[in-house]
């Protein structure tokens, strides 16, 4: 009887190979027949954006729709590069699914002409094209592009804040002022308060402000208290010394001028491989939660991860090995740490490029915007 059983099962398994071999004969073959074509603007539109209008419409960008040998949905993307550029680096304007039309802002329009290289209050040429793309099919791309004039403003962010970095042998930057310098990690409500922990090697290190430049300078005075350097004839400090190399915490208040150096026990800490900035920022929609943007981890520190991007109006968060069993984010833009801006709420994102530095030991971020 078992044998009998297990004929038939076999039986059934063939057939339903056979069956599953024809039916991919027989699917259809989806193809390409005419490419969609842009309408609206048309070449020579000019666009003079200004800040005030920023969430206003610049424009309502049209085309046909593209055609393939069945019905399917066809997702566009309105892309923009500079003139004769070849899109390899193109910025995306608007996706849509099946709409053959996108309404851009003059906030998104400013930023990509921005990235592309626009100069603030100089008119600039870019090339304006579509791709289109099905499930289960090639890509396909407008074959000619219209070309649009912009004159972008500045776009910056609002960023009413001071930030400091190490220098020193005890750093990653050692005695270098500008040499990927480590920066303290602001509080989000109070930004006068700034904490970092992470390891230091034996040696010594101060604090600066602005990069390439020994003024202005936070170095150890009398007592907990921080000594201050703000010209070039001031007397330069004296430093924070670390005479066994470790993981410490170092705390400093720009206000009430104290400083706290201790060490830190990070022998259970866990080492991750990957970590990531997750959100609708990184998209602009709410599919920017759907995979990370992995970050840069530290050959110097493992626990410190860096990453350089553009992002949108939006929300963001870290996560570990692209999976949310382990993730950190915050309350406040910009900046925060543990009871001090940080939680597990959502980052809100302000439309920029960024500098983005974290630490896994205590959920530290700092998010630089109006990046070159």
């Amino acid at each position: 009887m078992k044998n009998i059983s297990k004929i038939l099962i076999a039986f059934i398994s063939i057939l339903a190979v056979s069956c599953n071999a024809d039916d991919v004969d027989n699917r259809p073959i989806l193809e390409s027949v005419s490419a969609p074509e842009m309408t609206l603007p048309t070449t020579g539109k000019e666009y003079v954006l200004t800040e005030e209008a920023a969430n206003n419409e610049a424009d309502v960008f049209t085309w046909t729709a593209a055609e393939y040998s069945n019905d399917v949905v066809v997702t566009y993307s309105l892309m923009m590069d500079v003139k004769d550029g070849d899109f390899t680096n193109a910025q995306t304007l608007a996706t849509t699914n099946d709409v053959t039309q996108a309404a851009v802002t003059v906030k998104s329009l400013n930023q990509a002409a921005i990235e592309l290289g626009a100069v603030p209050g100089t008119a600039k040429l870019f090339d304006v094209k579509l791709k289109c793309s099905v499930s289960g099919g090639v890509p396909m791309e407008t074959e000619e592009t219209i070309t649009i004039s912009v004159t972008t403003y500045s776009g910056l962010v609002a960023y009413a804040f001071t930030d400091w970095y190490l220098v020193g042998d005890a750093t990653v930057a050692g005695w270098d002022p500008n040499k990927g310098n480590q920066p303290l990690f602001r509080s989000g409500t109070n930004p006068k308060l700034y904490k970092y922990t992470g390891y230091f090697k034996v040696g010594a290190f101060k604090v600066i402000s602005s990069l390439g430049s020994w003024i202005p300078m936070y170095g150890m005075g009398a007592s907990g208290t921080l000594a201050y350097r703000g010209t070039d004839a001031d007397a330069d400090p004296a430093t924070f010394n670390i005479a066994t190399a470790g993981y410490y915490t170092f705390t400093m208040n720009t206000q009430t001028l104290t400083y706290t150096l201790v060490s830190y026990d990070a022998s259970a800490a866990t080492n991750y491989s990957v970590i990531g900035f997750i959100g609708s920022s990184r998209t602009g929609t709410e599919a920017g939660w759907g995979d990370d943007t992995d970050m840069i981890q530290s050959t110097f520190d493992p626990h410190i991860w860096t990453l350089t991007i553009s992002l949108f109006d939006g929300k963001g968060k870290f996560r570990a090995n692209n999976a949310w069993d382990v993730n950190w984010g915050g309350d406040t833009a910009f900046s925060g740490y543990t009871a001090n801006g940080a939680s597990g709420g959502d980052i809100p994102v302000a439309k920029s490029k960024y500098k983005v530095y974290f630490n896994d030991l205590d959920g530290s971020y700092l998010m630089l915007p109006n990046q070159q």
